[in-house]
């Protein structure tokens, strides 16, 4: 038996989480292209790549602890939230401040795609909790 039939909401949750951010990543480029913005300015590949990578990781440990932590993963998953700001602090901050001023467009930048992982792990999570 293929370990994706053994968790399905796992693999579930890995493919909407790629091919979500696939499509928001292309309708945010669209948008960007169709405001005059560049394309690939502001770290936008790094941004969506690390929120995708974090949120497989955190989800995956979700799943990994939730019979035996289950009373915890509530605070399992806020940590998951810190270490992703943690990283927007250390990758991401310090590059659009340089100027002193962080502009809407950087901002949004990072933000979309944190977002999209952040919903997707709430109702995955909570999936995972109510069965």
């Amino acid at each position: 038996m293929s370990n994706n039939n053994r968790n399905p909401l796992l693999f579930t949750f890995y493919l909407c989480l790629v091919l979500l951010s696939l499509l928001v990543f292309c309708l945010h480029l669209l948008i960007l292209y169709l405001f005059g913005f560049p394309l690939l300015d502001h770290m936008i590949v790094l941004a969506y790549l690390l929120n995708v990578v974090l949120a497989l990781i955190i989800f995956s440990v979700l799943y990994l602890f939730r019979e035996k932590w289950r009373d915890q993963i509530g605070f399992l998953f806020l940590g998951g939230s810190m270490l992703k700001f943690l990283f927007f602090f250390l990758v991401f901050y310090p590059f659009y401040n340089t100027d002193g001023n962080m502009e809407s467009l950087e901002f949004t930048t990072f933000f979309i795609p944190y977002l999209l992982c952040l919903l997707l792990e709430t109702f995955f999570t909570a999936r995972m909790l109510n069965s």
